[in-house]
């Protein structure tokens, strides 16, 4: 539908920007205008100001910038005919009218939404009544708040056949099945689809009820039920909660991704409210497009089973063609056998932020499967590794980003086997009629970030590093891939990591007296004692006084570096020969990114790793 510029001037002139405004943002008067700290970006002094005379908004900070239409769609995050509607029913106007077919589908989905939000009223009161006392019992066990059941508009559906029905007769059977509410089976009267179970109503980005979520109470399959798609509901195209979460995800700047309707109730009852939730289904494109209307790179945060990689490798490969220059995906895995609501009760907030403050970029995700995926013992297995990398980089579209998968492939391919091919001899080149050896325009690092290998430090680090995880035998499982890429040439110690990786996944938690046990039945406890011993490095996670968070956190950061090393040394040294064989400016440009990635890592090994009492490296 098309709509003239006569009619979008007539609705912006007919709507008080500042009541708009003001009723998720709070205005202060500053003359004939109006200022707040800005919703679109953090700040502790207002840059953000509205002017009704104008009808626009402007942040001086961040350059946020628009009038009452784009209000709606940057901020709430609605596609722009909706923010259109919903302007113009609060201002009494009657929008254009469409087609006969949409004006008709139009005005059957208006019917059918009072359906829908007189249901979740039903609902609500079931839950509040005496026959919820299981439901609230339930919700209780979960941790779920009276405050949080309200925000979500959380209901109950009486283990019943036709409760609703009758209760809601006066909308009319016909509109309840179309709504979902009823199944109408063949040769039998219309019942009700929700019968004991806890309901969460689903709302669309204006924030009206278009379906719901049913959570089974007690023993029972499925254990999730989803209305089924109608005039109101697409499931492919639908995210829980993005009508609440579009306004979270401007301040915040992020949007996570999680895999249910509890996990999103969990992180926002613990002050994250940017979360949303695809509905039973893997992430689909239409998805996709609606997270990526709000932030370039929302985080997908799936469980640490096996379901929930899946789930994560299938987004990735599905999200490939749609990636474009500074639009992709990142992903935080969490620790086997839990979920967001688990982390967020056994170890709080803290934990989960720590995690989403480091998220794997969508590339590191695709490279990790594909690298895992079999064996690469044989060159056949090798080729097929390569030809899988190549083929998910062609289903790119774009050409400057395909372009750069194919090249990050390459390097980290080449960098891999680096030491399996023959070193290439350098070049001679002619300058000034004589023969000259090139060499490379950057010599080894300085002395103050030197290599870890070449300082001796690397040993005193993975030493450190399984002291830490004798410590900290719950951040074994967060960080196994890591764990398990640390370079560690001592055998004793190789055989202590293994005897910890196995423990960590023979355990849902795995606790400090528990890993003594195992200790102990290996033979592996004096080494263990040792290594609990005076090490020299003034780590966080050593000290038996330290803040359990910062340890955690310390302790990650120090694993995932030093494990990172041998891969970024492997890539250097690549760099440098590709340069020996044939110099040029991007080889220049890569070769110093490089030696600065590894000089920044040094320096962060380093400022975790301070010496104790003047002890040497």
């Amino acid at each position: 539908m098309s709509l003239s510029p006569q009619f979008l001037d007539e609705l912006r002139t007919r709507t008080l920007l500042s009541a708009l405004i003001g009723r998720t943002t709070k205005l202060q008067k500053a003359g004939r205008e109006f200022r707040a700290c800005c919703p679109f970006h953090n700040e502790k002094s207002p840059s953000f100001y509205v002017n009704d005379e104008k009808g626009f908004y402007h942040c001086f900070g961040c350059g946020a910038h628009g009038d009452a239409i784009r209000w709606m769609t940057d901020q709430r995050g609605l596609p722009f005919m909706d923010a259109v509607k919903e302007l113009a029913q609060a201002a009494g106007m009657e929008v254009p009218a469409a087609d006969p077919r949409s004006r008709d589908k139009a005005e059957r989905a208006s019917s059918l939404y009072d359906v829908a939000g007189k249901a979740a009223e039903w609902f609500a009161e079931q839950l509040a009544g005496i026959g919820g006392s299981e439901a609230r019992a339930y919700i209780e066990r979960r941790g779920v708040t009276p405050e949080t059941v309200r925000n979500f508009n959380l209901g109950f559906a009486p283990d019943s056949r036709g409760k609703l029905k009758s209760a809601l007769a006066s909308l009319g059977q016909d509109k309840l099945v179309e709504t979902g509410l009823l199944i109408a089976a063949e040769d039998k009267e219309p019942y009700d689809r929700f019968r004991g179970r806890l309901i969460i109503p689903i709302r669309d980005p204006r924030g009206r009820v278009i379906a719901f979520g049913g959570r089974i109470i007690g023993q029972g399959e499925p254990k999730y039920l989803n209305s089924p798609e109608t005039v109101l509901f697409d499931k492919g195209r639908t995210l829980f909660n993005l009508d609440r979460a579009s306004a979270a995800s401007r301040k915040s700047g992020r949007l996570i991704v999680v895999e249910g309707y509890m996990d999103v109730i969990a992180l926002d009852q613990a002050g994250i409210g940017e979360a949303v939730a695809p509905l039973g289904t893997a992430l689909t494109e239409g998805q996709m497009e609606r997270l990526w209307r709000l932030v370039d790179l929302p985080i997908l945060c799936f469980d640490g089973d096996a379901a929930g990689q899946k789930a994560a490798i299938r987004a990735a490969v599905r999200a490939l063609p749609m990636l474009g220059p500074g639009r992709s995906l990142r992903f935080v895995s969490l620790p086997a056998g839990q979920d967001p609501d688990d982390l967020i009760r056994t170890r709080g907030r803290a934990a989960l932020e720590a995690l989403l403050a480091e998220p794997e970029p969508l590339v590191d995700r695709l490279w990790r499967h594909e690298l895992a995926a079999e064996p690469l013992t044989t060159p056949e297995a090798r080729a097929g590794f390569r030809r899988r990398l190549a083929n998910h980089a062609e289903t790119i579209r774009d050409g400057d980003v395909r372009g750069q998968y194919m090249a990050e492939f390459r390097r980290r391919f080449d960098a891999l086997y680096e030491s399996a091919k023959p070193r290439a001899r350098a070049p001679q080149q002619r300058f000034g009629g004589r023969q000259t050896r090139w060499q490379p325009a950057f010599q080894p690092a300085t002395e103050q970030a030197k290599s870890l290998a070449g300082s001796g430090m690397e040993r005193l680090m993975t030493r450190a590093i399984l002291a830490g995880l004798l410590r900290h035998p719950r951040e074994i499982a967060a960080h196994s891939e890591a764990i398990a890429a640390l370079p560690l040439t001592d055998p004793p110690l190789d055989r202590l990591r293994s005897v910890l990786l196995d423990a960590a996944f023979g355990a849902s938690v795995l606790e400090e007296q528990q890993l003594e046990t195992i200790l102990a039945s290996t033979g592996l406890k004096g080494l263990a004692d040792e290594l609990r011993g005076t090490n020299g490095l003034a780590f966080s996670f050593l000290r038996s006084n330290a803040d359990s968070d910062r340890a955690a956190r310390d302790l990650g950061v120090a694993i995932e570096t030093l494990a990172a090393r041998p891969e970024l040394d492997a890539a250097l040294a690549a760099a440098t020969a590709r340069l020996m064989e044939a110099p040029d400016e991007a080889g220049f440009a890569e070769q110093r990114r490089l030696r600065a990635a590894r000089e920044e890592a040094d320096r962060s090994l380093a400022a975790l790793a301070q010496p104790q009492d003047g002890a040497a490296y």
